[in-house]
């Protein structure tokens, strides 16, 4: 190309000030502002209208980078191209390759199995819980009685599942049957929610509507929710508790005496209780109800306490049924583990609660908002259990006695206002 063409000199370039358009020749300009801002144009004329397309800033690209530039514009134009035109769609062929190597590179959105997200879920809400047997109750139960769907992916579940899965322990195990169906049913709405299962979809653990009309009627236990020791049989078998010299019996034999559950007696701690008063006073964040229990003791569990405690010296915030690992109590199965032991792992630790209940109800005649006070039930609207609190402790230590007695062999007889009328061996 000749010298005529390339106007502009390089090396006085950046001296260059004056605003307005400078030519290199064949369309090639250096355009200065106003402001001082300096860029490449290349500019022509089609169809009698004249064409403008930006080369980029004088900063970015040099003067024979634009001129290369420039050569490439006007050989399109010799082709009978645009240049806008044609870079353009260049433009538009670079993004949709682009968008189509990141799409290629993105993992395939596939929906996690049951047992992966099933894991996720118990994680994410274990701190949640305020009984850490959840966790173990949550993966045992499924692991062990919903393996049909464990490698399933959550989105692919369907009601002939649950069926499946349901249907052989629905009646013979009601309780954790039911209990493994809420389960299923919340961890599949918990992947719904995050977008592991798509529109439209129905949980296929949901009752109403569905597994209802699918299922069997189940049979309640005669004793209760769980299944329980008859009251008539409670006082051999505790007996049989106390002859057994390992440290969960003491806890079993506490947990009947005092009708608690399972959690509240295995990590009752020594600052709890109260030997000289004879009160056992369990805090709220302890109890179901979220509701401080305050447990009036008979003088049965208080000597049990008393041995308990002989030769230990406890802190205050030892655990009264410490475990084998340091700073833990005993095992939420060690009072199971004692009762199959006994042979009687057929009945629950929690059944013994119902045993207490049974007797209450039909053999004494204790007011039936008084027993179930003893029990750390919720009984009537919050200003009738406000004004109840401070007059329930004194009957009920009757009723605590009444029991520990009747365990121990002793009857107690009352009359309606639940005050000791006889008493016989």
């Amino acid at each position: 190309m000749s010298r005529t063409i390339q106007k502009l000199n390089p090396r006085k370039l950046d001296g260059l000030s004056e605003p307005g358009w400078h030519g290199d020749g064949e369309g090639l300009w250096l355009r200065i502002k106003p402001n001082g801002s300096k860029s490449w144009k290349f500019v022509w004329v089609r169809d009698g209208k004249r064409r403008e397309m930006g080369l980029g800033s004088y900063r970015a690209y040099t003067l024979a980078e634009a001129r290369e530039m420039a050569v490439a514009a006007r050989n399109l134009l010799k082709e009978g191209q645009d240049p806008l035109e044609f870079r353009k769609a260049v433009h538009e062929l670079e993004e949709k390759e682009r968008a189509e190597s990141v799409e290629k590179t993105k993992p395939t959105a596939v929906a996690p199995t049951f047992l992966t997200y099933a894991k996720e879920y118990i994680a994410a809400h274990e701190e949640g819980w305020s009984n850490e047997k959840h966790i173990w109750q949550w993966t045992n139960s499924l692991t062990k009685h919903a393996k049909a769907i464990l490698t399933k992916r959550v989105d692919m579940i369907t009601p002939d599942d649950l069926v499946a899965i349901l249907k052989p322990i629905w009646v013979k195990i009601p309780d954790t049957a039911g209990r493994v169906r809420g389960r299923i049913e919340n961890i599949l709405d918990a992947a719904k929610a995050q977008g592991h299962i798509k529109s439209p979809w129905e949980n296929p653990a949901r009752w109403k509507g569905n597994l209802v009309h699918r299922l069997p009627k189940r049979k309640r236990l005669a004793t209760g929710h769980y299944s329980a020791v008859p009251y008539e049989a409670m006082p051999d078998f505790f007996q049989a508790v106390r002859h057994r010299p390992a440290p969960a019996a003491r806890a079993l034999e506490l947990t009947v005496l005092c009708a608690t559950r399972t959690s509240e007696t295995l990590k009752a701690r020594w600052r709890e209780i109260d030997l000289k008063r004879g009160t056992w006073t369990i805090p709220a964040e302890r109890m179901k109800m979220r509701v401080e229990h305050s447990i009036p003791l008979s003088v049965t569990a208080v000597e049990l306490l008393k041995m308990i405690a002989q030769g230990r010296s406890p802190k205050p915030d030892d655990f009264v049924f410490p475990g084998q690992k340091v700073g833990k109590p005993l095992s939420q199965m060690s009072m199971t583990m004692v009762m199959r032991r006994m042979d009687l792992g057929h009945y629950t630790v929690h059944g013994m609660r119902s045993a207490f209940r049974d007797y209450m109800g039909d053999m004494t005649g204790h007011a039936e908002n008084i027993i179930e006070h003893a029990l750390a039930h919720q009984v009537g609207d919050s200003t009738a259990r406000a004004y109840r609190r401070k007059n329930a402790f004194d009957k009920r230590r009757l009723v605590m006695a009444d029991w520990a007695e009747f365990l121990i062999g002793t009857v107690v007889e009352f009359n309606l206002d639940g005050e000791v009328q006889a008493e016989a061996a």
